[in-house]
This record gives C-alpha cells, structure tokens and sequence, in this order.
C-alpha cells in the first residue's frame, strides 16, 4: 500500500510502525459552530482509509479530538450573551459537538477508538510545554501575563512539512505579540486575560491561563498513541500553521511524532472556496436534509481523497443515480438466485483491481469504476441466465460496498431509505403491475400492454420472470 506523504511530497510504500497495527490521529472539529460539508468530507476520508486497512487485516486505533476550547469558542459564546444568552462557553462547544456527532454517524462514519476533549489533557500540555522551556524551545513572556511561546528560530526544521523559509513566513496570529521575541513565535499557553471567564483558565507553572491550540493535538496524540505514530492526518488548510507548529514542538520536545502525514483536499460550492464572507457555506444538517445519508456518503467520498470537490446543482442526483444502480442489481440478482443452488453464493471478496485502486493512495474514483464494472458484468450474466457468473459478481459488489461503507443492503441505509413518497410510488406500481396481471389472465393483451406502456413512460422498468413481474426504476 502506498500513501501520499505531504511531508515527503511523494507517494512512499506503508510501512507501519508494528505489524499488523496502525495508529492513526486526525485533527477533528473546533467546535464553535455548526458543522458544514467540509467537515463532513474529512472524517469520512479517514473512516475510507480506517475500513481499507481494517479490511487488510489491520487493528486500527483511530483518535479524532474535539478541540472544546479555542478563542472563537470564547468569543462566540461572549456574543451570544450580550445578546442577552445565558449559555457558557463550554454549553455552546458541548451542543455543537452534538451537532458533528449527529452529523458523523449519519453519514455512517465509524466512531474513533478515542475521541478525546482538548479539556482532559491540560496536565499532558504542561508536561510538553515544561520539556520545551527545559530544552531551550519556549520561553515565558518575561511581562507576567503567563503567556508561553515557541521560539521558532531555535528550531532549525521549522517548516519543513510546507518547505517554507522563516524569513519569508507571516507573524503568528494566534498568540498576543505583547512580549514575544519573534513576531512568528506561536502561543503555548495563553496568561488569562481580564475579560475572560475564570472557567476557561486552568493553573500551570506561569500563571493561570490556557492551552494554545497547536499544544493540545501534540498532546493527545502522544497521549492515546505514543510519542511516534503512523499517520497524522487533517484538512488541507491545516498544514500551515496548525501540523508545522505540532511537528515542530513535538519533535523539539524529543518525540519522534507522525510518520506520514495526510491531508484531504477541501471543498468548494459553485466554483467558489466556501467561506462565511462569501454566504455559500452548506452546513451538514441542510446537506443531510437534501437527500438520503448514504446519497450524501457516496457523493462526499467517490472522489480522491486529496482532490477539491465542486458541490453543485446536481451532484446529489448523480450520486443518488450511481446507488441506484448498485442496489437495483442487488434486488434483481437476489430474486433470480432466490430457491437456485447459487442463492446466497459468491464470495464476498474484493476483485484485485478494486485491491489495487485502493492500494495506491486510496484511488476510490478508479476503486468505484471497477464496482460499477462488476454491477453491469453480474446484469449481463443475469440476462445471460449465467446464475454462477452472477452470484461471483454479487459476491464482490457487495464487499467491495461494505469496504467503502456504502452497501444498500445494510441494516444502516435500508431501514433509513423508505418515506412516504417511496411507499405511495410502490402503492401505485404494485397496483397497476396487478391490474396487468389479470389482464393478460384475461387475455386482454392489449389492457396489459397499455399498462406496460405507462410505467414505461414514466421510466419504470418491468421484467416479467418465472416468479412474476417485478420493477424498477430506468436509470
């Protein structure tokens, strides 16, 4: 298996650090606000990569944190109650967190091993910044504001994962420049300001304060995964600062850190970054509310991970034809084997060409190509009457489904696909499919024809088979 290394800038061979184990640490949500689709597309990209090795024969320990302090966690909560709110700042981060939640398992994204508060490891933040100062690596503000940074300039690495000079890197944004020695010098541990509420200070070595965002991922990977892991991964836009200052203070403070490092690509709407300035975010409750969750599973995860992704008019309805597609076969092949010595046959194993897209930097476009190749194989040995060729072809369209998390067949999607509309349109077509019927009892062929040619009309399929007449929908 192979991985793009953002960190290398190449395609390297995964090799993991303990056979048979993968550890694997992804930067989750800061949350300060409702969760939009690029937030979504992320953590299913690492629950596509998690299902590809567990499939492999891997044990995966997976970590996503829930960043549940932060500045705009603060300030957004300040907002709300000069409105005249009474929420606090750790309220406000808990509901959105709901709110990712919601929104992650509806999309049938698996739940980390561990998903850890920024919260519960103030002590592991400590121990780091402390091993950092002793190292010659930070530096408290010599104001008294409590404030620690890290000094960049005596980390000769400093920006190597985006090969980037220092002298030509912009000023640290988030951290007070009151007392730093180097305006790019980024912010350990913050002093407590006066306008802050006391809640969101906890007590440390130079004064009470809290984490700066960089430290707390550097401590909870360490924490649930060890001081050198497998994979680092995260959204594109959080290369710089946020993975360049981990890396930096993580290996400053001695620890060997990530092996590889990942990044998915972002995703824009209508040809535009998505942005609040702009007004085009799409937010995860509005997307999961235009089509079904596996619609939006399949479309959020059939391009390559590292690419951007347009969200446009339309990208639902594509998505929504290609499933259908997939579980019309499973419904046509099913009730053909059904009572055949082939029902329930074929061996549920992936095809080595889905094997090998997937085992080049996960290549899910060219992995989807040779599943949908496998749908029209398995229609065409069922139209052949070929019932062995059709069951082999049902057998891998249905592990290859499972890998990627999108089989239609699951409890998960088939219990949540039905509305109201659905069951009216089946009313209505198992109704006139019975009228035929009697028709051609009748000998009336031309009643029956005349109804065939409707549903024909409206782009409803009909095959008439040895166990009776049986529809779908034309795609």
């Amino acid at each position: 298996m192979r991985l793009y290394d953002t960190k290398a800038g190449a395609l390297r061979d995964f090799i993991p650090i303990r056979d048979g184990e993968v550890g694997i640490y992804v930067c989750g949500p800061t949350v300060q606000s409702s969760p939009h689709i690029g937030h979504l597309r992320s953590a299913l990209v690492y629950d596509q990569l998690r299902r590809w090795l567990n499939y492999r024969g891997y044990a995966v320990t997976l970590v996503r944190n829930v960043t549940d302090i932060d500045d705009k966690i603060l300030v957004n909560a300040a907002a709300a109650q000069a409105e005249g709110g009474s929420e606090e700042w750790w309220a406000l981060a808990y509901r959105f967190e709901l709110e990712f939640t919601a929104g992650y398992t509806a999309l049938g994204v698996q739940p980390p091993t561990y998903e850890p508060r920024a919260t519960a490891s103030i002590p592991q933040m400590q121990e780091i910044i402390a091993r950092l100062i002793d190292r010659g690596h930070a530096y408290a503000a010599a104001d008294g504001s409590g404030d620690v940074y890290f000094d960049v300039k005596s980390w000769p690495a400093y920006g190597e994962l985006t090969r980037q000079s220092i002298d030509n890197m912009e000023a640290a944004a988030d951290a007070d420049p009151r007392d730093k020695r180097d305006p790019r010098d980024f912010a350990l541990w913050k002093g407590r300001k006066n306008d802050e509420p006391a809640s969101a200070s906890f007590p440390s070595p130079w004064g009470d304060g809290r984490p700066g965002w960089h430290i707390e991922c550097s401590a909870m990977s360490r924490r649930y995964l060890g001081a050198e892991f497998d994979i680092h991964g995260g959204g594109l836009d959080l290369r710089f600062p946020h993975h360049e200052n981990e890396i930096a203070q993580s290996t400053a403070a001695g620890d060997a850190f990530a092996r590889y490092w990942v990044h998915n690509g972002l995703v824009n709407v209508n040809g535009q970054k998505m942005s609040k300035s702009l007004g085009n975010s799409v937010y995860a409750a509005d997307l999961l509310g235009a089509a079904r969750p596996l619609v939006v599973r399949y479309y959020l995860g059939s391009a390559h991970y590292r690419s951007t992704i347009d969200f446009h008019d339309g990208s639902l309805l594509e998505a929504e034809a290609a499933l259908d597609r997939i579980a019309g076969f499973f419904e046509r092949v099913d009730r053909r084997l059904a009572s055949t010595r082939f029902a329930g046959s074929g061996v549920e194993v992936v095809p080595a060409a889905f094997a090998e897209a997937m085992d080049d930097d996960l290549a899910i476009p060219q992995a989807l190509a040779v599943l949908h190749d496998t749908v029209r194989t398995g229609n065409a040995a069922l139209d052949a009457e070929d019932l062995e060729a059709a069951a082999t072809a049902r057998g891998q369209a249905l592990a290859m489904t499972e890998v990627l998390g999108i089989n239609p067949l699951s409890p998960q999607w088939s219990s949540a696909g039905s509305s109201a509309a659905d069951a009216a349109l089946a009313q209505l077509v198992d109704r006139l499919l019975a009228d035929r019927q009697a028709a051609r009892a009748n000998r009336d062929f031309a009643a029956a024809d005349r109804i065939r040619d409707e549903l024909t009309s409206a782009g409803i399929t009909i095959e008439d088979t040895p166990t009776g007449s049986h529809w779908s929908i034309e795609q």
